[in-house]
């Protein structure tokens, strides 16, 4: 009897200390885990991944695309020429659709449509020139530029500028290119 008390005894010293000790070895064991979780949930969706989520989801040409905080705003035209606007959400990469033109307008797009260079081939020539990340591609065929259409891709740099990319439309070569110098978007280019 005397023996399974000490027997007892020892077995609830070793719970009492070998508990907490437990339970410390199991929390930091599954401490790398949970960082690799949290650090996994914070990874950003890039442009380009944006972009081919948003075709996946609508499937046509992408018209313009932009980073506003943590959803990516994508324009999408199919080739009957309906228009589809979609977010992405940056963390995610969950597409929902915002607003859809059910007006179909191919006429209104016949240039983006028959455009040889796509969103996702600009963004490829102004990062080869200018290596950061995308942060907005748009579609420009204004003729009051004085030039023939461009594809207009902004790169925020490592050093934390912000380029300003002008792609061609049929050769995909870059135009033109300037920066704002301090990696601010103010709107006064």
């Amino acid at each position: 009897m005397q023996r399974t008390t000490y027997v007892s005894a020892a077995a609830a010293v070793v719970l009492a200390l070998g508990g907490p000790v437990a339970a410390a070895a199991t929390a930091a064991a599954a401490a790398p885990t949970a960082l690799t979780a949290a650090t996994a949930a914070r990874a950003d969706v890039t442009a380009e991944a944006a972009a081919a989520a948003a075709l996946k989801a609508s499937p046509g040409v992408i018209e313009s695309l932009d980073r506003d905080g943590a959803v990516w705003h994508v324009d999408v035209v199919s080739k009957d020429g309906t228009h589809v606007e979609l977010e992405v959400d940056a963390v995610s990469g969950g597409v929902t659709k915002e607003n859809q033109d059910d007006e179909q307008k191919a006429d209104d797009y016949a240039s983006l449509l028959a455009a040889k260079v796509t969103a996702e081939q600009a963004m490829k020539t102004a990062l080869a020139a200018h290596p950061g990340k995308v942060w907005s591609v748009e579609w420009d065929d204004d003729d009051d530029n004085g030039r023939a259409a461009t594809w207009n891709v902004e790169v925020k740099t490592a050093d934390g500028k912000t380029q300003n990319v002008h792609v061609d439309t049929a050769t995909a070569k870059v135009v033109s290119s300037d920066s704002d110098g301090d990696g601010n978007d103010d709107g006064n280019d």
